[in-house]
């Protein structure tokens, strides 16, 4: 179990609850910064699906002044191809963090195979780490303008439970924090690994696109037909 218990604001199922959604938010945000986008995935009527969205401890962030803020990790500079940027071990803090999140929704009655895992930006990142590297199969990977922070890291570690996890990436053309070159890289990262990647670009900058959250409502349905409620 993690260290510290991450708040969480949750949108219950309605109906029966068959599956959750974990999603994370990107730096500076908090866990209400994507519960306005529920309504508008267009999922069916009594889906079943609950969601959680976990606050990031709030840390002092180096490029933005040493702010205190809610951060999943430390980022020194804005070299996205350094590998001196990012502060792994305040990384993987988080990703234990949120694995307790997805452990905890297990022992509650929610199978794995019916947990999606998604993050934008820093959210993305850690969502990815974990997606990877956690012991029993998950529902899908959802990943939205992001990047993977250590590549040789998530192939050392990562586990055969989540080999070939259907994974959604969208991102914007015109991203000028997480550069369009970045997801391709890790869209080409995960690819490599063997896992089915959904790509969809859009015309917009470091956030998240009506025509965007109807392909995400799309792929949850989608991903959660695979497998039968308990």
């Amino acid at each position: 179990m993690s260290d510290s218990v991450l708040e969480t604001t949750v949108i219950d199922a309605p109906g029966p609850h068959t599956a959750t959604v974990i999603w994370l938010h990107g730096l500076g945000a908090d866990g209400n910064d994507f519960v306005p986008a529920v309504p508008y995935l267009d999922l069916p009527d009594g889906h079943g699906v609950r969601f959680v969205f976990p606050t990031a401890e709030a840390i002092p962030v180096t490029i933005n002044g040493g702010m205190v803020m809610p951060a999943w990790y430390d980022i020194r500079h804005m070299d996205l191809d350094a590998r001196d940027r990012n502060d792994a071990a305040g990384l993987l803090r988080s990703v234990e963090q949120v694995r307790w999140i997805v452990d905890a929704e297990v022992a509650a009655g929610t199978p794995a195979n019916r947990i999606v895992l998604a993050g934008f930006s820093q959210g993305g990142a850690v969502a990815i780490e974990l997606a990877l590297t956690y012991a029993e199969p998950l529902a899908a990977l959802m990943a939205f303008s992001t990047y993977v922070v250590d590549p040789d890291r998530i192939t050392a570690t990562r586990t055969d439970a989540n080999r070939g996890i259907p994974v959604l990436q969208c991102h914007g053309t015109y991203d000028p924090m997480v550069p369009l070159g970045s997801g391709l890289r890790a869209r080409e990262f995960l690819v490599g690994l063997d896992h089915t990647v959904a790509w969809y670009e859009y015309p917009i900058q470091h956030e998240v696109s009506a025509p965007e959250l109807e392909t995400i409502g799309e792929f949850i349905v989608a991903s959660l037909a695979t497998s039968s409620p308990s």
